[in-house]
């Protein structure tokens, strides 16, 4: 395919976030008295937005409302403190990036996280050169996996989507994609396996980002 241009998930596919998230989620279960649940849990728990992942950790999943908002707060006070603690991007990422960049291609991320966060990471880990266009879930724009926020970042980017590769390492990133129009890359490095990422028809599934580059240079 001719590649010009390419959208990155943010959470399991550039940064490797999960110890912070996990340890947030269960700083604010503690909060509430609930019982903390094991790291490698929210692999599954996280990627389809703070809401979601308070309903999935909360026990009984029947929380009010007003409980999930007092939730959601509670879980950005600590994560707004405790974010970068173990967070970091994944070997190979920012070559990658770099690579990508000086190849003329324009870059986007695209995240269930919400915006604020977003923004604030990949601001603290990649150089501002390396994306056009950075969003997270924002209020106006379902989130992933409707194809909305992917069109947008086309839109803006003045490319067909059938020109466009997203990457990323979730069912949730392949359904994205694939209903966008756009070729879809699945990461094994990331926080789901390869058996999701082929039952949801990733294009293509790499173990290093060098991969990426070579199918979009």
């Amino acid at each position: 395919m001719t590649c010009k241009g390419l959208i990155f998930d943010l959470d399991g596919t550039l940064l490797d976030t999960l110890e912070d998230l996990a340890e947030a989620a269960n700083s604010t279960l503690d909060y509430y008295g609930f019982s903390p649940h094991p790291v490698d849990a929210y692999r599954y728990f996280v990627g389809e937005g703070l809401r979601t992942l308070m309903q999935r950790i909360v026990p009984g999943g029947a929380a009010t409302e007003e409980q999930l908002r007092q939730y959601m707060k509670k879980f950005a006070e600590i994560y707004n403190l405790t974010w970068n603690r173990k967070t970091a991007p994944y070997n190979g990422i920012v070559e990658m990036l770099s690579e990508l960049t000086a190849a003329g291609l324009p870059l986007a991320v695209l995240s269930n996280k919400p915006h604020e966060f977003t923004v604030l990471c990949v601001e603290t880990f990649f150089l501002k050169q390396h994306f056009r266009y950075v969003f997270g879930q924002r209020d106006f724009v379902a989130k992933k996996p409707d194809p909305a926020g992917a069109v947008d970042i086309a839109e803006k980017m003045g490319v067909a989507v059938g020109d466009i590769l997203y990457v990323g390492d979730t069912a949730t990133d392949m359904k994205t994609g694939n209903r966008a129009g756009m070729k879809t890359i699945g990461v094994e490095w990331g926080f789901r396996k390869r058996a999701e990422l082929e039952e949801h028809g990733a294009w293509k599934i790499v173990a290093t980002p060098g991969e990426v580059v070579s199918y979009a240079i």
